[in-house]
């Protein structure tokens, strides 16, 4: 794998995130079954990371975007790190979900 694409590792070889936290950029989405949606995420945001309560499906794009059952799946608990596309940063603004089974929480952290 090129050394471009491998993250810093700590002492005991876990991945360390390259990215701080925007202070500020914390979200709570409530996810049900009508597709909800956040956004716009900040200027010189490049990732946001994604962990949920509950499994649910997301889809990510523009102020319209909306989520169905046939859009990309996160599992409960799984911890996501999703990249706003860089040169396409303006094409990718809004993240919408829906759950998958019951209603939980979509807990957003934009990282810059």
């Amino acid at each position: 794998m090129p050394l471009s694409t491998q993250m810093p590792r700590d002492d005991d070889g876990a991945p360390v995130p390259v990215l701080g936290f925007r202070s500020g950029g914390a979200f709570h989405l409530p996810v049900t079954t009508t597709s909800t949606r956040i956004g716009p995420f900040s200027p010189g945001t490049c990732i946001v990371s994604l962990v949920s309560d509950g499994p649910l499906h997301f889809s990510i794009g523009g102020p319209e975007v909306t989520a169905t059952t046939a859009d990309h799946y996160l599992p409960a608990g799984l911890y996501l790190d999703l990249s706003l596309g860089g040169g396409k940063r303006g094409l990718r603004t809004h993240l919408a979900a829906v759950h998958a089974v019951e209603n939980c929480t979509l807990h957003v952290s934009e990282r810059e």
